[in-house]
């Protein structure tokens, strides 16, 4: 599933193209996604002018010129592609078409069908709508800090790891930046989260913003499904230090210099059911 950088780069690619254009055609081509669309989807989009693209966590966030909002959540396989001829055939997994006025189509192709579509009527709804009610703070916004993230980790038993999945201490993480931030952060995976507090919450909210900006600047991690709105693949993943490296050495440590298959190296472990990867030499 696409996480933060994901969806931020996708973001940065659809705004120069539909900032300010009018949807002339929008086209919707099943009922529903992951939820029914709303009934009235297309009256209420077309001709309607995109004032601004936000995101927040993983959501897209167009913003129209009535002051209603389109909700967009990517899904495990949703991708924004950028069509510049009208005429090419539509894929079978193109489900919502966006045309603008200056004849620039972009398609909503989701072959598994997990993306969200929804309509809120105002910027008040953002606040009391059900999926972005309980999210935690941005990870890149001013609002986040060590003691910010400390006060959200207070009296938490669970491992670290699963509790900086949870949406409501830090919106937009997922497992992949997870990983690479406890790592860049020297914090083990297992670690209970109440204990991370004064420095070591400061050192993690450092690393999380860090890693979350250069998968940015790299324009994500293409794994499985994810391409950006051009078409073109990120590249964040070639710069993993751990995720995805079971048994390797991680940057700058001696941890895997014998390639020993019983447990030197960089480790894997499943906690709630996802992969970890850490390197128990240097994260403690």
């Amino acid at each position: 599933m696409p996480e933060l950088p994901e969806v931020e780069t996708v973001r940065r690619g659809l705004a120069p193209l539909m900032e300010g254009q009018r949807l002339r055609r929008v086209l919707q081509r099943r009922p529903d996604l992951r939820f029914p669309l709303p009934s009235d989807f297309v009256a209420r989009l077309e001709g309607r002018r995109v004032v601004a693209i936000e995101r927040r966590a993983k959501y897209l966030l167009f913003r129209l010129d009535d002051g209603a909002y389109l909700l967009c959540h990517l899904g495990m396989s949703g991708r924004m592609l950028m069509v510049d001829d009208p005429d090419l055939p539509l894929g079978k997994h193109d489900h919502v078409v966006f045309e603008t006025e200056a004849g620039l189509q972009v398609r909503f192709n989701d072959a598994r069908r997990f993306g969200i579509m929804d309509i809120l009527p105002d910027e008040a709804a953002l606040t009391s709508h059900p999926l972005l009610a309980a999210l935690g703070p941005e990870p890149l916004g001013n609002a986040f800090s060590g003691p910010v993230l400390a006060a959200g980790l207070k009296g938490r038993r669970s491992p670290i790891k699963a509790a900086l999945l949870d949406q409501r201490v830090v919106a937009g993480l997922g497992n992949i930046y997870v990983s690479e931030a406890l790592f860049h952060a020297g914090l083990s995976p297992r670690r209970s989260a109440h204990t991370v507090q004064g420095a070591r919450a400061e050192r993690l909210a450092l690393a999380i913003r860090d890693v979350l900006t250069r998968a940015i600047a790299a324009g994500g991690s293409s794994i499985r499904d994810y391409v950006q709105a051009d078409g073109e693949l990120g590249y964040f993943q070639h710069a993993w230090a751990v995720y995805g490296r079971e048994g390797e050495r991680c940057p700058d440590c001696d941890c895997g210099e014998s390639g020993d298959a019983s447990g030197i190296g960089i480790r894997r472990i499943v906690q709630s059911g996802r992969s970890t990867f850490y390197c128990p030499t240097r994260q403690r």
